[in-house]
């Protein structure tokens, strides 16, 4: 696994300002502590690509901030555009697969599926007939929640924390999540370059109010030109016990 690592970010270029958003929170620099004339970012998003034949041309955008609308970490894959829609809907939105990873571990593809029954609308710009019945469609998930699925188990044996686990690894003396002295020079070769950049010419960070969805608007429009969709469409539920 490791080795995978490494090789992945050999393929990485380093980030340059292009493809670099950062930001800072608004009232961050009332904080306590803090200067009144302070350009530390407190959000940061970038978009790399990895530049071997499995993901050519595939945007992996990173992100991360402060003061955000909430606290999670996740890996999102989002799903490109279908060339049909055999739904003759206007409202189908992009598959996603997300791996939960705190808090509330959990793995659910987030899919169109067809709405129960049948929906009565105004078709006069389709081929099929004014006020013809036709399917319409609605987002859903198919979900694995470890907490749900688990529950019986975890009752008695609490799902370690990820440190609790770490532990555990050095104990048994497995090295797999622990990060690898040329991993870590890889890391850094792709992410110096536009630090220095930052420092050396005083860049500001733009301004977000505290509580954004995604930092300042500069991110959205960045990870737009990368080709992902944020529609705002669906909003995942955690299950109940």
């Amino acid at each position: 696994i490791r080795n995978e690592k490494v090789k992945v970010l050999r393929a990485m270029k380093a980030i340059t300002l292009d493809n670099l958003v950062i930001g800072q929170y608004e009232g961050y620099r009332d904080e306590a502590g803090v200067k009144p004339n302070s350009i530390v970012p407190t959000f940061a998003c970038t978009v790399a690509y990895v530049n071997n034949d499995r993901w050519s041309g595939v945007p992996f955008i990173m992100r991360c901030g402060k003061a955000l609308n909430e606290r999670k970490a996740e890996i999102r894959i989002q799903f490109r555009d279908v060339n049909t829609n055999i739904f003759f809907d206007d409202q189908i939105q992009r598959n996603e697969l997300v791996i939960r990873i705190q808090p509330d571990e959990a793995i659910y593809m987030k899919m169109m599926a067809k709405s129960v029954g049948m929906t009565d609308k105004d078709n006069s710009n389709t081929n099929d007939g004014a006020g013809a019945m036709r399917l319409s469609t609605e987002e859903t998930e198919l979900e694995l929640s470890y907490h749900l699925r688990y529950q019986e188990r975890t009752q008695h044996l609490p799902i370690p924390d990820a440190y609790e686990r770490l532990l555990l690894d050095v104990f048994s003396g497995s090295q797999t999540n622990f990060v690898r002295s040329d991993e870590l020079r890889e890391a850094w070769r792709i992410v110096t370059p536009v630090m220095k950049t930052l420092e050396n010419e005083h860049i500001s960070p733009k301004i977000y109010p505290s509580g954004a969805r995604n930092g300042p608007r500069d991110a959205d429009e960045l990870i737009e030109k990368a080709g992902f969709r944020y529609t705002g469409t669906y909003v995942y539920k955690r299950p109940a016990a």
